[in-house]
Parts: structure tokens; C-alpha cells; sequence
């Protein structure tokens, strides 16, 4: 691919993580990364591959979770642009915890696990900016888990609605999130049936719109309000 990685750097710059990393990190990352085009479907890893390095989506939206043995899926995200992510085998060097598909096309930004090994070596005070990348992360996994054993669906639902509203915290806010039923169902471990029951009160509401494909958020505050959060 022909294209320079630091044309991206604008896009990469909207994201809170890596607009407040070091100018010399960003200069460096970006001097040693890779874009990659993905095709629909296509595989970036499979849970047990080798550590490949740190990736950012710059367009399209990667698929992260994983498949039982009899078929049956964990959607853990969908990650969108500028999100960053593979972070955790940089750390331990351990294989890959989930399955990473392109869901429709995506081009992403690599940073090779080698390269990051070796800018760590020589600056060890960046791993602390890695540390960042990660606890963000795990914040919004120990959200997720007390939301599951505490919360009904209905106000668990509102609230990754308003939290991928708000960018996971990564990004600014956004009023039209790029979500089919299905997908926000496996994200909460919901039937179809009972996610589109939820969805449509909300939409009765007022709190929302639903079109193909997508959800339009109209009205934050009655969404709060169903979320138990007013």
C-alpha cells in the first residue's frame, strides 16, 4: 500500500489516548507502522495466535470476540475508527485472547510487536503509556460485568448505548451508532427477541430511531432516564 501512515495521524489525533501520548511516542509509532486493507470477514487473528502487535482502526469496524466449540458467539466489541487495540500480548507476550474479523472492509494501522518491543527497551518510560491503553480498557470490562450480574437487560441495554454513544470514553460523542440488533444482542448477552422489545419501547420513548443497520440516538436525556442514570 502506497499510502503514508502519517496521513492518518489527524484521524489517530481525534482519539484521547493517542492525542495525549509524547510527541516523540506518536512520531515513533508512526514511523514504524504498517496500514493494512482487510476484506469483509476476513481474519486479522484467531484466539491462541502468537502476539502480532498493536493495531488502529482507521476505517471500517473490526468484529472482537469469540466461538464456542458448538458454534455459539461471544461479541465482546465492535471497534471502530480510531480505536487501538491488541495491547494485551504486548504486556504479557501470551497468545491472543479473542478472534479479530473485519466486519465489511476496513483498513487498520499495525505497529509489528517486534518494533513496540524494541522502542520499549529503549524507552522503558513509555510503558507506563501502554499501561494507560490497557486500564481503560479494563475499566470498561469490570463496568460491563457488574452491569450483567446487577442490572436488569433493559437498563444494561440503555447504558452501552449511551456508552458506545460516548465513544467508549476514546473519542467525542456521536449520535448515530453503526449497530444491527443482532450484533448489540450478542454484546449483552440478549435473545434478538428481547434486544428489539427494548429497542422498541425506547423508539416509543423517544429515547431513539431505529433504522437498518444503525441506531439513531434523539434524546440522551430520556435514554439516562432508562438507564437509571438521571
Amino acid at each position: 500500500m502506497s499510502e503514508s501512515p502519517s496521513l492518518y495521524r489527524p484521524l489517530l489525533e481525534s482519539g484521547q489516548w493517542f492525542s495525549h501520548l509524547p510527541a516523540t511516542l506518536r512520531d515513533e509509532l508512526l514511523g514504524e507502522a504498517r496500514l493494512l486493507q482487510l476484506e469483509p470477514g476476513q481474519r486479522l487473528f484467531r484466539r491462541g495466535d502468537p502476539p502480532c502487535g498493536l493495531y488502529a482502526v482507521l476505517e471500517g469496524m473490526m468484529r472482537v470476540g469469540a466461538v464456542s466449540r458448538d458454534g455459539k458467539e461471544a461479541l465482546l466489541t465492535l471497534v471502530e475508527p480510531p480505536y487501538w487495540f491488541g495491547e494485551i500480548s504486548l504486556f504479557d507476550g501470551q497468545p491472543r485472547t479473542h478472534d479479530a474479523y473485519a466486519e465489511g472492509p476496513a483498513r487498520l494501522l499495525q505497529i509489528p510487536q517486534a518494533a513496540l518491543r524494541a522502542l520499549l527497551a529503549r524507552e522503558p518510560g513509555h510503558w507506563r503509556d501502554f499501561a494507560l491503553l490497557m486500564s481503560q480498557k479494563l475499566r470498561l470490562a469490570f463496568i460491563a460485568l457488574e452491569e450483567m450480574s446487577l442490572l436488569p437487560a433493559a437498563p444494561r441495554l440503555a447504558r452501552r448505548l449511551l456508552m458506545m454513544a460516548e465513544g467508549y470514553g476514546e473519542t467525542g460523542p456521536r449520535r448515530v451508532l453503526h449497530l444491527a440488533q443482532e450484533q448489540l444482542a450478542l454484546m449483552l448477552g440478549l435473545s434478538r427477541q428481547t434486544t428489539n422489545q427494548i429497542l422498541k419501547d425506547l423508539e416509543a420513548r423517544g429515547a431513539l430511531r431505529l433504522t437498518y443497520g444503525e441506531i439513531e440516538i434523539t434524546d440522551l436525556g430520556t435514554l439516562r432516564q432508562a438507564a437509571g442514570m438521571a
